[in-house]
């Protein structure tokens, strides 16, 4: 377990990246993430000019370019594109962008899946290397728990189950407020991503997500999911973003169970968020001790590291497929779709009689 790749490798001659967005996450992640990568960012452009100036001033970024297009006229395919913009407006951006240009998109991969099989199709029509920043599955644990279940170190997988009972401070994202989708669209979308990423599509899936009165304003903060893969692997999920009764109790976890063994994997960020703990993960064989893993870095930031890294390493010839290219993350959109189409059929109902 110990030997298992936790990071994805860097390219041997990368290329600057050109931001489009210089909002929070690009601040908080995508600019450390980088840095400690070793990749240079040469310019930004947001509608924000002032936003953007300062990122540029904050990071030493060297051009801040008007608009999109302007960005694409002065660099070209000589730059990697990295989109950090709401779902809604990717569409807009990648028909500006030179054909045949590489470029990581902040995920979801549009709002809905008419917009992500538009998104695809612009992709397709202008041969773009595009990947979507599903990045919880390039971080080190879930690398490693993959690896694992690879090399047959927890025997045939036969369960997936995410656990979360954590308390969310949602007033922090009032730009979710007006949304219909909220849990499964923005949060959770990266436990059903990394689950395919482990154990591929499922069948079919069964979803239940919802509001709660305790965080009243946003239309889902709670969400239970069953995902169909036959007879003998069982997947699941059991979402809670309002627990009120401290840390103690609190929860944040995939189990990854075999007929060998099992591994533990803690998600840091989500207690105490935005402060986080450590990720974790843990593996016993059957019969025997667990033993906790190493880890070398966490979801924040490295996995950001990774999503990048495939993308220079793919568009330089460097590695043969995108682990999350927009064909791929187009499947994680129909699973989520698949969620919400499912939250429209009734229960089978009790036979009292």
């Amino acid at each position: 377990m110990k030997d298992l790749r936790q990071s994805w490798p860097a390219p041997s001659k990368p290329k600057p990246i050109v931001i489009i967005g210089a909002g929070g996450i690009v601040r908080d992640a995508h600019m450390p993430a980088y840095a400690k990568a070793g990749l240079t960012v040469s310019g930004v452009t947001d509608l924000d000019a002032g936003r953007a100036q300062g990122l540029a001033d904050d990071y030493k970024i060297t051009n801040v370019h008007d608009t999109v297009a302007a960005a694409a006229a002065a660099n070209g395919t000589d730059v990697i594109y990295d989109i950090a913009v709401p779902p809604h407006a990717i569409a807009g951006i990648l028909r500006d962008l030179p054909d045949g240009a590489a470029m990581l998109i902040q995920k979801p991969m549009g709002a809905d899946l008419d917009q992500a099989r538009e998104i695809r199709q612009i992709c397709r029509d202008k041969g773009l290397k595009a990947a979507v920043n599903f990045q919880l599955r390039f971080s080190p644990m879930m690398m490693a728990a993959r690896a694992a279940i690879e090399q047959g170190l927890i025997g045939e997988l036969l369960e997936i189950e995410v656990h979360l009972n954590i308390f969310t401070p949602w007033t922090l994202f009032p730009f979710l407020i007006p949304m219909e989708r909220v849990e499964i669209a923005v949060h959770s979308i990266h436990y059903l991503d990394t689950i395919r990423a482990l154990a591929g599509n499922p069948d079919g899936v069964f979803a239940r997500s919802m509001r709660d009165p305790r965080a009243a304003d946003f239309a889902q903060t709670r969400t239970s999911v069953i995902l169909d893969y036959g007879d003998t692997l069982r997947g699941v999920m059991s979402i809670n973003h309002n627990h009120q009764a401290g840390r103690k109790f609190q929860s944040a976890w995939f189990r990854i169970e075999g007929t060998e063994g099992v591994m533990m994997v803690k998600l840091g960020v989500c207690f105490d968020y935005p402060n986080g703990e450590a990720d974790e993960l843990w593996y016993c064989k059957n019969g025997e001790e667990w033993e906790q893993i190493p880890l070398e870095g966490s979801w924040f930031i490295e996995s950001f590291m990774g999503t990048m890294r495939n993308v220079q390493r793919f568009d330089a010839g460097e590695d043969d497929h995108l682990f999350a290219g927009v064909e791929d993350a187009y499947q994680t959109m129909a699973l989520v779709e698949a969620c919400f189409e499912s939250m429209k059929t009734p229960a089978t109902p009790l036979n009292l009689s």
